[in-house]
């Protein structure tokens, strides 16, 4: 049975894999007449990179390792794919003429609170698996 560590991230995993097309296979992008092919080429690339990162995120935390060594390198690596999609997205917001959310559909940032609550998940999860494997 896997640790309450392991479950964290692999729940985080999933959402980071998923969470990009449930968020944007929708009117507000993926069929939203007024963006450009460009715009919607870039949300494809970003909806494929959370696929891929949560997808080998699982792989890390899933495969069997022969020493506590390469468990303990699996999990920094599971770890850090994790964190890589939500801190991009954070991120996102400082680039010039940015929005977190197109104007006609309101307004605010609630990719603040979905980023930082699974960087948080992320966080605990490293936690309790560091103090399993100590």
């Amino acid at each position: 049975m896997p640790s309450l560590g392991r479950t964290l991230l692999a729940l985080v995993a999933v959402t980071t894999g998923i969470g990009g097309y449930i968020a944007d296979w929708n009117t507000t992008h993926v069929y939203n007449p007024r963006w450009p092919p460009h715009a919607k080429f870039h949300n494809g690339q970003t909806m494929s990179t959370g696929l891929l990162l949560g997808v080998s995120a699982i792989y890390y935390l899933v495969r069997a390792t022969p020493s506590p060594a390469l468990e303990l390198q699996s999990l920094y690596f599971a770890t850090w794919l994790l964190c890589l999609n939500w801190i991009a997205q954070l991120s996102a917001s400082l680039y010039p003429g940015s929005l977190p959310m197109d104007p006609e559909f309101g307004d605010g940032f609630p990719q603040l609170y979905i980023c930082t609550g699974l960087l948080s998940v992320v966080g605990l999860g490293y936690a309790l698996e560091r103090r399993r494997m100590a």
